[in-house]
């Protein structure tokens, strides 16, 4: 029986490296540092990590506001170009739908300005109120028509949010990268944005990166989970392998702490290095619950953990953690 290979990525970073540089001549800080990240068509990739760990920065440059060091960034199989034309027509098919929506929208435009202001910009043609209407529609408010000569202080923090996502879709996207995008909603309409998120997923092909620092949000969005630490995608692979079987240290302390978790939550010991003198070794070694308590020296795996960088992990594929103690057999 032969098997159907998967489709190629629509969006694919390749040695991503972002470097800000330091003041004074101190060293850069190595935001991103070797990322491999693919996002198939129709799929929705969580993006998972703590604060600081280079996420936003990340997502800023598959976006192309930020430029990158060193590596590459391809489209529909074609790699991004940075000169005004090119990323604005980019930007029509590359969307960013922010975790703050009432900070997102203009409070003295109206909803039917703020979702029309992407196809003001792109010079689109054509019908504009059909396509703000639909947009809405798609966005699940409904009747459209209902919402056009409102302003951002009528609407509820959910319905805003949606006003935001239907600003996104008014361009007809492949790709949405959402940054957080219930964190400041109430546990109330979190589900409904999340169900939205799917829906569109599943009426429009949409494909999405999703930025969180809430693996719940993974579990219950996600096809693929990327974790990253300090700059670099230490564990990824199906939602459902990487949250229920993790392999990396980092991953289980994350893990450890939600509310359904069996055990004993994972406390990390101090704060992630700075960026720009990231540590010989495992990038995570200083603070990892497995070297502290000898199972990396009983495996054999601990000068290793201190002294050799981990494998950059492909950007899809199999269920994959840049862990030496993984890699030599052990898991939680």
């Amino acid at each position: 029986m032969t098997t159907t290979p998967p489709p190629p990525p629509l969006l694919s970073a390749q040695g991503l490296h972002v470097v800000f540089p330091g003041r004074r001549g101190a060293p850069g800080a190595r935001a991103v540092d070797g990322v491999e990240l693919d996002i198939r068509p129709g799929e929705i990739v969580a993006l998972v990590g703590e604060s600081g760990c280079g996420k936003t920065t990340l997502a800023r440059s598959l976006l192309g506001l930020v430029r990158p060091s060193g590596g590459r960034i391809t489209f529909a199989g074609k790699p991004l170009e940075y000169s005004t034309r090119a990323l604005k027509a980019y930007r029509g098919r590359v969307q960013l739908v922010l975790q703050d929506p009432t900070g997102s929208l203009n409070p003295r435009h109206t909803v039917y300005d703020a979702v029309a202001e992407g196809l003001r910009i792109h010079g689109r043609t054509g019908d504009e109120r059909a396509a703000v209407a639909e947009a809405l529609a798609h966005a699940g408010l409904r009747p459209p028509e209902r919402f056009f000569l409102r302003y951002p202080h009528e609407l509820s923090g959910g319905q805003r949010q949606r006003v935001v996502i239907a600003g996104a879709l008014v361009l007809a996207p492949e790709l949405i990268v959402a940054d957080e995008p219930v964190a400041s909603l109430d546990s109330s309409v979190r589900g409904e944005i999340l169900a939205l998120l799917l829906r569109l997923r599943a009426e429009l092909g949409l494909a999405a990166l999703v930025v969180t620092h809430d693996l719940g949000l993974a579990w219950n969005i996600a096809d693929r989970v990327a974790v990253m630490y300090l700059g670099r995608i230490v564990e990824t692979g199906d939602v459902e392998q990487v949250l229920t079987a993790p392999r990396h240290p980092y991953t289980q302390a994350l893990l450890s702490v939600l509310p359904e978790a069996p055990g004993e939550p994972v406390v990390l010991t101090g704060e992630p290095p700075d960026p720009s003198r990231i540590p010989p070794g495992c990038r995570f070694h200083a603070r990892c619950q497995v070297l502290a308590s000898g199972a990396a020296d009983r495996a054999g795996v601990a000068d290793a953990c201190r002294g050799e960088d981990p494998e950059v992990l492909p950007g899809t594929g199999t269920h994959r953690a840049a862990c030496h103690w993984a890699r030599a057999g052990n898991t939680a």
